[in-house]
């Protein structure tokens, strides 16, 4: 299946989560830089808006999903609302998708994490690693804490405290990986 497809797959998938959780879904033309889904909580006065990204993978076999999160997924949240809903879609056409909700400064620091340990790992030869950040790709595992995680739209993502893995803590704080420029976490999560 083309990657356009799987994209659609996922935005259609997250929409009608929203939607079962009393989310007014609409999605947004191709081309709105950041944003796949915004939604409206109808359950309160105060009508929350949230702006939600979606990006989805196919799980091949039994290997666990991973998104290529490149340089924009790696921008700070604007807003604040700003989340990404991770979607890896089973290999069975029985199995269901699964949801990691990951607000917008979580995702970016892990992208940033994971591919600066992976290209500054101690004992791979020189020339072996030389990918940009703007191709990091970041496994399921890493997300684990945040699936199903839907409760988190409900609050800023500066009030959400970091669910990443906690040697993501440690690799923060190393000099030769950090966190993205202008990361509100600086100088650690």
């Amino acid at each position: 299946m083309d990657t356009k497809q799987t994209k659609t797959i996922g935005e259609h998938y997250v929409a009608a989560e929203l939607a079962r959780r009393d989310w007014a879904p609409a999605m947004t033309r191709d081309g709105l830089e950041r944003t796949d889904i915004l939604a409206v909580f109808t359950q309160q006065d105060d009508r929350r808006l949230i702006e939600v990204q979606v990006k989805t993978s196919r799980v091949v076999g039994q290997r666990p999903g991973s998104w290529l999160l490149g340089s924009k997924a790696q921008q700070p949240s604007m807003s604040g609302r700003e989340y990404f809903v991770l979607v890896a879609l089973p290999s069975s056409m029985d199995g269901a998708p699964v949801y990691y909700v990951v607000p917008r400064n979580h995702l970016a620091a892990a992208a940033w994490i994971s591919h600066m340990a992976w290209l500054t790992e101690p004992g791979v030869p020189v020339g072996k690693r030389n990918a940009g950040v703007d191709q990091s790709r970041v496994s399921a595992g890493v997300f684990a804490a945040y699936e199903g995680a839907w409760d988190l739209l409900h609050v800023d993502d500066r009030d959400v405290e970091s669910r990443l893995p906690e040697h993501y803590r440690e690799l923060a704080g190393r000099p030769q990986v950090g966190l993205p420029p202008e990361h509100p976490w600086h100088p650690a999560p």
